[in-house]
């Protein structure tokens, strides 16, 4: 994974959505369990009655409002897919042809099934080829312009202390279970995992045409193997840390911490010039790496190469593949019970390997004009509640105020889609053939990130594709980015009210700015360069503050003696702090020191953070709720909703709490950003 689109994922929002709009107050009172008193658990009282009459889909790991907006926004990519599929008069060059093949070519099962492994083929005989040491090297750098399996990968990135500046950076993987930690763990969830692990893999193995015994004894060193090279990943709090993944070198650097590996090889074929500077996030992993090609057995790398390649290929094979791939990937890590329609793995396949193309059509029918400048009003009016906190945070010191007003005045909103779209003339797609379109489309994605190293940084280029409902900041390029995709209904309502607007689509603006001065996005400075700019003092009490919330989350118990780990959803968490006070703020000099209109019962305030509280309407299932408190840095929704307004006394007030009520945290415990 890309160094910057670490970054930049880190800040994304899991799941965002604003109060149903009914009636004039955009409340609707159904949604609510007026059985709960808010000032007892807030997030139950908004969310409770919508809760109870939306029960989790069988095809879903967690349900809420924001799945309730993604099922509709695939509806409408669905509509336009299958409309440019039918279209065979379209010319072959253009993109409605390749978006409308790629998905027939997806949806044509019968045409995947008849081919067997045929399109993996070349890869499985190229691995029973290999001799020796050099020879699996020579394979791995090949397979980068195949299926991508691993365990090392070139792909660029801008330096983090010259953000202009586009490097070549090496990244490490392999693994299949979703974390590091996940073969290490000794608690029973882990050890059933890892056997079931065991299990799939023999099957998949089986599937393969291996002999049952055979496929058992290789699932058992697959997951040796894999657990030898988690032993020296990063857990997902030290990857949180930039500095940290930041091991600046030129190629004679990395052909001495990993002499084994064919560098000059894989550079030559993506044409990268070896005079480019280079940055290794893991370096440690890549030395382990370096040592386990002879630690390991030829076989044993043989083995793990076959099981990669099946295991990537899965959603592209005939259905027992996919079944059984399903079957581990989704019901044991999850808890998912039933496969989703083809279609929408159809339709999530072409924003995946052709975004931009099914992103234009989807802007031109469901964007209005009116949408983006009223995005960017918001904006601006938050930029102005965030600059007027940093003037009057008076634990700041002049010089450090003066560079965040500097960092927050540079900040690049994007909004809706890119300025200029992709060009994916080189992709040839046929109706026919997904694997193959599949290969064609990823290569041709792979290299343009390629292309760009050595190069100034493209400032036009967008890290989500515009249908994708959900959010960013990136904290190299300084921009916030919402595609279009998060800017519907029911998220952002042209029609609804200021309060429910502003409790809802301006919090998620405020959340993004305040990644700018998270834990992380505080390290860089206004034009996105990794720089000291704090100075020692305040950074000391920008850490105790950040503290603060990391104690909070730590602390809170999520059910069945379970807890976040707060210095991984420290940022998110404070994103949400930031963000909300921002929205408020902000929808209050709207009013103009007038109080907001009662309508249907409830005061403006009251709005206001009730559609905050929808927007974490979300439930999980045992499976995946554990998941994301291993794996995830954003907390479940019930804690981003009740652990935020629990941090504001404007809450307290709108709902008439008090001390001793669950949702009022002690004065002196209460996290407070500004």
């Amino acid at each position: 994974m890309k160094l910057h689109h670490t970054l930049l994922l880190g800040a994304c929002l899991a799941t965002i959505l604003s109060a149903q709009q009914t009636g004039s107050s955009g409340i609707d009172r159904s949604n609510l369990d007026t059985t709960c008193k808010p000032c007892d658990d807030f997030w139950r009282y908004a969310n409770g009655g919508w809760l109870d009459k939306n029960p989790i889909p069988g095809r879903y790991p967690s349900w809420g409002t924001m799945s309730v907006m993604s099922e509709g926004n695939r509806e409408r990519l669905r509509t336009i897919l299958e409309a440019a599929a039918a279209n065979k008069s379209a010319p072959a060059s253009s993109n409605e042809r390749k978006i409308g093949d790629f998905y027939a070519s997806c949806m044509d099962t019968a045409a995947i099934e008849s081919r067997g492994l045929k399109p993996i083929q070349p890869q499985l005989d190229r691995i029973a080829a290999v001799k020796d040491v050099a020879g699996m090297t020579a394979a791995l750098n090949d397979f980068q312009q195949m299926t991508p399996i691993g365990p090392y990968f070139v792909m660029s990135g801008q330096d983090l202390k010259s953000s202009k500046d586009v490097i070549a950076n090496i990244g490490v993987g392999g693994i299949s279970l979703p974390d590091r930690d996940y073969y290490f763990k000794t608690d029973p969830r882990s050890v059933k995992i890892r056997e079931e692990f065991v299990t799939h893999v023999t099957k998949m193995m089986e599937l393969l045409g291996d002999k049952p015994e055979v496929a058992a004894a290789e699932a058992k060193a697959v997951l040796e193997f894999e657990t030898a090279l988690a032993s020296s990943m990063m857990t997902n709090v030290q990857r949180r840390d930039p500095d940290a993944r930041y091991h600046k070198m030129d190629m004679a650097g990395l052909k001495a911490l990993a002499p084994g590996l064919d560098w000059t090889g894989l550079f030559k074929q993506f044409h990268i010039a070896e005079s480019t500077a280079i940055n290794v996030g893991e370096p440690e992993t890549l030395k382990k790496l370096n040592a386990q090609l002879t630690a390991a057995s030829l076989a044993d790398w043989k083995t793990w190469t076959r099981w990669r390649t099946v295991s990537t290929a899965a959603d592209m094979l005939p259905k027992a593949f996919e079944d059984e791939d399903f079957r581990f990937s989704r019901t044991v890590l999850s808890g998912v019970k039933e496969q989703q329609p083809r279609w929408q793995t159809c339709t999530n396949a072409v924003d995946r390997n052709l975004g931009e193309a099914l992103g234009e059509v989807f802007v031109k029918k469901h964007f209005p004009p009116e949408a983006k400048r009223r995005m960017n009003e918001l904006v601006e009016n938050l930029r102005i509640s965030l600059r007027e906190q940093l003037q009057a945070a008076d634990w700041l010191t002049p010089e450090t105020r003066k560079n965040a007003v500097a960092k927050l005045n540079a900040f690049v909103p994007k909004v809706g889609y890119p300025d200029k779209w992709r060009d994916y003339s080189a992709v040839k797609v046929d109706p026919k053939a997904y694997f193959e379109n599949t290969r064609v489309a990823s290569l041709n994605n792979r290299l343009y990130q390629l292309s760009k190293i050595g190069k100034p940084v493209n400032r036009n280029d967008w890290g989500m594709t515009p249908p994708t409902v959900n959010a960013y900041y990136s904290p190299l390029m300084n921009e916030i980015v919402f595609p279009a995709g998060i800017l519907q209904s029911p998220m952002f309502d042209l029609q609804a009210d200021d309060a429910v607007n502003y409790g809802a689509i301006a919090a998620v603006i405020g959340h993004e700015m305040g990644h700018g001065f998270d834990d992380q996005g505080s390290k860089f400075d206004a034009e996105g360069n990794r720089k000291d700019w704090w100075t020692v003092e305040d950074r000391q009490k920008f850490d105790a503050k950040a503290g603060c919330v990391i104690h909070q989350f730590d602390t809170m118990d999520v059910g069945e003696g379970l807890h976040h780990t707060g210095k991984l959803v420290v940022g998110e968490a404070m994103g949400d702090l930031g963000g909300l006070t921002l929205a408020y703020e902000a929808y209050k000099r709207t009013l103009k020191g007038k109080p907001g209109p009662v309508i249907d019962g409830f005061t403006a305030d009251q709005r206001f953070f009730l559609a905050f509280a929808r927007v974490w309407g979300s439930q999980y299932r045992p499976e995946a709720m554990r998941l994301q408190l291993n794996t995830n840095p954003h907390p479940l929704a019930k804690f981003r909703a009740n652990g935020t307004v629990m941090n504001m006394p404007a809450f307290y007030e709108a709902f008439h709490c008090k001390q001793g009520d669950p949702m009022v945290r002690p004065v002196e415990q209460q996290c407070k950003l500004w």
